[in-house]
């Protein structure tokens, strides 16, 4: 398993080549999404599932912005689920995984119905990487607190990084 994780991570950076932003953001949220997730005590195939979905979540953004001038999470849900099954079919990935990762890809930026920890921990972990990337108000992280959030260790990592007072001695870099 580790194996066919390490190609998939080396396919999606060559997948965002030239972009960095893009290389920077999918390498986060699969930080954070592997953290979450070991902290919930996933399963490894279920962690598996997830890491695999983490690297992959994005990989529509190019191909949206190409057909529809803008890689907003819509436009990314509508071109992502083939995409997902042409890189993990040529990696040789395990079908039930390929379905898998298709459909939570192609909804991650749909937050109701929600039908498993690996989508909801990918979505925690990818609002925890926008949050920041966005530079979002204490207001916005609050409300994705309230609505989106629902693992513990998810909730705590929110609150850490976003809520939490840094200690006198730190000096907070964004405000």
């Amino acid at each position: 398993m580790e194996d066919k994780l390490k190609q998939l991570y080396l396919a999606m950076w060559k997948w965002d080549e030239g972009d960095a932003q893009l290389i920077q953001h999918f390498a986060k949220v699969h930080s954070f999404a592997r953290l979450i997730g070991t902290c919930e005590g996933l399963a490894a195939d279920t962690l598996y599932l997830l890491e695999t979905e983490a690297l992959l979540h994005d990989i529509g953004i190019i191909p949206a912005r190409k057909e529809f001038g803008q890689g907003s999470g819509k436009f990314q849900e509508k071109v992502s689920d083939p995409l997902v099954r042409d890189m993990l079919g040529k990696l040789g990935f395990d079908p039930a995984i390929i379905d898998r990762a298709a459909y939570v890809v192609s909804h991650h930026h749909t937050y109701e119905g929600i039908d498993g920890p690996d989508y909801q921990i990918l979505v925690e972990a990818d609002f925890l990487v926008n949050l920041f990337e966005e530079d979002s108000p204490k207001e916005a992280v609050e409300a994705a607190c309230r609505n989106i959030f629902k693992t513990e260790t998810g909730k705590e990592l929110l609150e850490q990084m976003f809520l939490k007072e840094p200690p006198a001695f730190v000096k907070k870099v964004r405000t």
